[in-house]
């Protein structure tokens, strides 16, 4: 078990050592949250064909059980993990996915459909850890690069868990048995991994000069920051939870899309399309750790989602031109959703508060717009049951991304509007930081 005791902010470092402080950072976020997908999405790779309950599908059963509980977990965690201490993280997380595991095993042993609830409390778990870990990377001055990295293996993990999961079906494991089989796979490695986070140490002077202090808050604190800038998180939110809604369609009804696409996906494929669009997103989004300005970072965040929505609405017009094929119109696809998405991880949050200065922490705000997104996507899951074309996934994906680029732009345009009137006295100057890095 690591260290649980407090730990100082960490003192003045060398170049050298805040080069190796990132890459250890970024490997042990990454494989955190990598490995926690082991126990979240593999069982999204069986078909579940013939497996029905009152007529509605038994995958869209579990997948609507699962996040349910994930949606649950993100309400929770709104309390949970903002007031959370630094030194209870680690053991948290180890908690959080023994938990996981368990259900998992538990719906192995439980018939159909009567296991589907075991997915529920799969979910209630797991929604926290990703709230946890951001807690190890936030209010630093290489953040996004970070949660670049850390958002990148949500992405390769998704289609990396579900290869596992089929390489386990290949392998003769039952379609009931295969997701506790994965969480055996993935566990030792998540166990290093948070090992090697709990001994990231706390932001310097310098990061924190540079971002704000990052602190737990209460409850009332949480009431006055959502009171404060409730005209430009609204927006905001609202977006995040349109891409939220897609996104999670794309990722959990990937093997429906392939086939309704007209070229059924083998196990690589998952991954290689992934990979793909975790490397741009790596890049777009880590990039912004060089502008020091917080302002300037927050709004070049919004047009970042801005790119990505029309992206998007450029990969559906390819698509239905015939210009693009399955592979390509996937990749950009995905691009066009993760790129707002993971904006909103990355900078978002935080740079809003770096320039702001509010006290409090990235957990409350994402857990907040997490709660949302994921309450709309399981009332997504429960209303396609009762569509003309509940068998085929394409035509709902198609038409929420429509429905996406729609509304998320004259969104973006009033979140941008309300905090580009932040006063500059609010924003912290680079010669702040260099004042605070000649007095460390």
């Amino acid at each position: 078990m690591p260290d649980q005791s407090p730990r100082p902010h960490s003192a003045a470092l060398t170049r050298h050592q805040e080069l190796r402080l990132v890459i250890w950072a970024m490997l042990a976020a990454f494989g955190s949250y990598f490995c926690m997908y082991g126990f979240r999405k593999p069982f999204t790779a069986a078909s579940f064909a013939d497996a029905a309950v009152w007529g509605i599908g038994f995958k869209t059963i579990l997948v609507t059980s699962q996040v349910a509980g994930y949606m649950v977990s993100k309400f929770i965690g709104i309390k949970v993990i903002s007031e959370m201490p630094a030194h209870r993280r680690a053991a948290g997380m180890f908690l959080l996915v023994i938990l996981a595991e368990l259900a998992l095993v538990t719906y192995g042993l439980l018939p159909r459909p009567w296991n589907a609830v075991c997915l529920f409390f799969n979910g209630l778990p797991l929604g926290m850890v990703f709230g946890l870990v951001l807690g190890f990377l936030e209010g630093r001055r290489a953040t996004e690069l970070l949660t670049a990295g850390l958002c990148a293996s949500f992405i390769v993990a998704d289609g990396f868990s579900k290869s596992v999961g089929a390489w386990l079906l290949q392998w003769g494991v039952t379609e009931d048995w295969m997701p506790a089989a994965a969480g055996v796979v993935f566990l030792l490695p998540f166990s290093v991994s948070v090992a090697m986070l709990a001994r990231v140490p706390l932001p310097s002077q310098q990061d924190i000069a540079a971002r704000s202090e990052r602190t737990s808050m209460t409850g009332s604190e949480r009431r006055s920051f959502v009171r404060r800038h409730a005209w430009g998180l609204i927006p905001l939110v609202t977006m995040y939870l349109l891409v939220t809604i897609v996104r999670s369609i794309r990722a959990d009804f990937a093997p429906e899309i392939w086939k309704d696409l007209g070229s059924a996906a083998i196990p690589s494929t998952f991954t290689s399309s992934e990979m793909l669009v975790a490397l741009c997103l790596l890049a777009v989004n880590g990039a912004v750790v060089l502008i020091r300005d917080n302002r300037l970072a927050f709004l070049a965040a919004l047009g970042t989602c801005g790119g990505g929505l029309i992206l998007l609405a450029i990969a559906l017009l390819a698509r239905q031109a015939g210009q693009i094929g399955e592979f390509t119109f996937m990749v950009l696809l995905g691009l066009g959703l993760y790129l707002p998405y993971v904006a909103v991880h990355t900078t978002v949050f935080e740079r809003l508060l770096g320039m702001t200065r509010e006290r409090g922490n990235i957990g409350f705000l994402m857990y907040v717009a997490d709660s949302i997104g994921y309450l709309g996507y399981v009332t997504v899951m429960v209303g396609r049951n009762f569509g003309p074309s509940a068998e085929h996934v394409l035509p709902l994906l198609t038409m929420a991304c429509w429905i996406t680029v729609g509304l998320s732009l004259p969104c973006l345009c009033l979140s941008w509007h309300y905090f580009a009137r932040t006063p500059v006295s609010a924003v912290v100057s680079p010669e702040r930081v260099q004042l605070a890095e000649a007095n460390a």
